[in-house]
């Protein structure tokens, strides 16, 4: 009996610890990202300071401080940059500023695709809803899909919807489908009730998924 119920113990504080350690990656990760934005500047500055001041820069060259004071001005910056880009001069300054990478080639392709990604990420196409199921990689699997625009197929005059497909548990790679809209099973998932679903493997999501639309095939 002992020796079930170590078992039992372990396997519980196992299953208790593995979350907790995948959020602190997740955090670890994106707060490194926004500590290195801010590393330099902090950097230069405590240089310069030791010129004038060497032993309040030698008080600061500690590298869990210069990371603190990185992150911060990084979050500075941001908060500093969405409250610019709500303001009248701040959105001329960015038009400005985007019309000058509009002239860089290889920096408009990338720059400009990323910030239509994150556009339509935030709108709803045409009134359809964002979130929705599709049939993949065959007929009767389903996935969970972000539709990021709709187009006309020539010929056959078909609504077509571009989805992107996330994987799990990294959604920052997937694939892009183009899928038949009529095809399409719409959901009222929001954006983060469907990114907690992909992220967790599933573990995460709500009680109950929504019926093929009438007319679609059901799997036999």
């Amino acid at each position: 009996m002992q020796p079930l119920r170590l078992k039992r113990y372990l396997l519980t504080g196992l299953l208790t610890f593995i979350p907790l350690w995948v959020t602190w990656l997740v955090f670890k990760f994106v707060l490194g990202l926004l500590a290195d934005i801010g590393a330099p500047v902090v950097a230069a500055f405590v240089q310069a300071l030791g010129l004038v001041a060497p032993h309040a820069a030698e008080a600061l060259n500690q590298r869990w401080l210069i990371f603190i004071l990185a992150l911060l001005l990084t979050l500075g910056a941001l908060y500093l940059l969405g409250w610019l880009a709500n303001r009248v001069i701040g959105q001329r300054l960015l038009d400005a500023f985007d019309n000058l990478l509009q002239r860089i080639p290889l920096v408009q392709t990338i720059y400009g695709g990323t910030k239509k990604l994150m556009t339509v990420l935030q709108n709803k196409p045409g009134g359809m809803q964002r979130v929705v199921l599709i049939d993949f990689p065959r007929k009767g699997m389903k996935v969970v899909g972000f539709v990021t625009r709709t187009l006309i197929e020539e010929g056959t005059g078909r609504e077509m919807a571009a989805v992107y497909i996330p994987t799990t548990p990294n959604p920052t790679g997937g694939y892009l489908e183009l899928v038949p809209v009529d095809e399409l099973t719409p959901t009222d998932w929001t954006m983060d009730q469907a990114m907690a679903f992909i992220i967790s493997g599933g573990a995460v999501s709500p009680d109950s998924l929504p019926a093929p639309r009438p007319g679609q095939d059901l799997p036999h």
